[in-house]
């Protein structure tokens, strides 16, 4: 029922704002919007050029899909390969690098499982199923989910049972109900960052290329939707992938820590 109160409210916003002049409409992740960078961003665009967006905030499945639909004019994620299957399907042209950050791994302060010594994030995951701790996954075909599933393939595990909770629920989400359950979890560095006062989970474990997390964005194909808002869209495109727009998202910090980086992800 709460699904679908939340899918009956994004069409609603989107249908009562469809016919605004100067109204970009952008799909994008929770964890990006938890941040609250998007909102630094998009305030100094509409004060460079009197658009407005509207941001709908979802998991990274949802928001391509949304994409697909035409339901919106741009879509800024992170699931490069989901991405590129639906660029190769037409739905998004333009796609573009934008910045990245990493997952970590956060869990209780005494680590029931030892996360913390592992050598890397696979023994790190074995080490929670061993040990029979909680873990709180995203279930939600986000761009988080979509990681962990991997990281549980590269391990060769396959998680189910008690101790393995779908959440279905964005990023802040997750991390307030793993802190609740004294659970484990895997995260966005810049969500983590942004949430660490208000709860107990601490950074556990980090580090890696597996880890990566890039976000790019794609404005909606015109050709196969031919309402969208192509100009406003490469604009908008334009504007974040632009000096002014690097410059917001390297200097934005909670607690004087970056949360994202615009230069190129380090390799191992």
């Amino acid at each position: 029922m709460k699904r679908l109160f939340s899918l009956l409210f994004i069409s609603f916003l989107l249908s009562s704002t469809a016919s605004a002049e100067q109204l970009l409409k952008l799909s994008t992740t929770t964890s990006t919007d938890n941040t609250g960078l998007l909102g630094v961003l998009n305030n100094a665009f509409t004060e460079s050029t009197d658009i407005k967006v509207a941001v709908i905030a979802v998991g990274t499945g949802q928001a391509l899909k949304l994409g697909a639909n035409g339901d919106v004019d741009v879509a800024l994620v992170h699931a490069p390969q989901a991405e590129l299957e639906y660029v190769e399907k037409g739905y998004f042209i333009d796609r573009r690098y934008v910045m990245y950050n990493d997952f970590v791994m956060v869990g209780p302060t005494d680590d029931p499982a030892g996360i913390a010594s592992a050598n890397n994030i696979s023994e790190a995951m074995q080490k929670i199923v061993e040990s029979g701790s909680r873990f709180v996954s995203r279930g939600d075909d986000s761009g988080t989910h979509k990681k962990e599933l991997e990281l549980w393939q590269t391990a060769n595990i396959s998680p189910s049972g008690s101790w393995y909770v779908q959440a279905g629920q964005g990023m802040g989400a997750v991390l307030k109900i793993a802190d609740e359950m004294s659970g484990y979890a895997l995260t966005d560095r810049g969500t983590q960052i942004a949430y660490q006062d208000k709860m107990q989970l601490q950074l556990l474990f980090e580090g890696g290329s597996m880890l990566s997390n890039p976000y790019h964005i794609m404005a909606v194909n015109p050709e196969q939707h031919p309402h969208v808002q192509a100009a406003m869209a490469k604009q908008y495109m334009d504007f974040v992938t632009g000096e002014q727009g690097k410059h917001i998202i390297d200097n934005f910090k909670i607690n004087d820590q970056p949360l994202f980086f615009t230069a190129s992800p380090p390799a191992d």
